[in-house]
């Protein structure tokens, strides 16, 4: 066993403290390795219910519709509102059907392209909202 002497522990303290201090510091003021908690004043998409869909894809296919719809409604009405929380899954179901690409149940849509269509949508958005 190990006899940690007063020399060692003073040479410890010496090795460890610039890292602890770094650590601390570093990364815009790190002070926590708790996780920052997120901004609830952010307008997002709720994941999808999982009983809306049997995969994972096509659940991700209906939150980017989601978003599609929100966005639209946006174009239509002008309101930079989260409109996201106001459309119901049911309504999103319905939709789904004019963005269908495919007879494949396990692959109706095409979810990148649903994804990249709304992403552009909800940049112009917030283009808009943000001036």
């Amino acid at each position: 066993m190990i006899q940690l002497t007063p020399i060692l522990l003073t040479a410890f303290a010496l090795v460890c403290m610039p890292l602890t201090l770094s650590a601390q510091t570093s990364q815009g003021g790190f002070e926590t390795m708790a996780q920052p908690t997120e901004d609830q004043t952010e307008c997002k998409a709720p994941r999808p219910p999982k009983d809306l869909a049997e995969s994972a894809y096509i659940r991700n296919g209906y939150r980017a519709i989601l978003r599609i719809m929100a966005a639209e409604a946006w174009r239509e009405t002008g309101s930079c509102d989260c409109l996201l929380t106001e459309i119901e899954w049911d309504e999103v179901l319905e939709a789904g059907e004019e963005y269908r690409v495919s007879d494949d149940p396990k692959r109706p849509f095409d979810t990148s392209e649903l994804r990249e269509h709304a992403d552009k949508l909800l940049a112009e958005r917030d283009a808009a909202c943000s001036s």
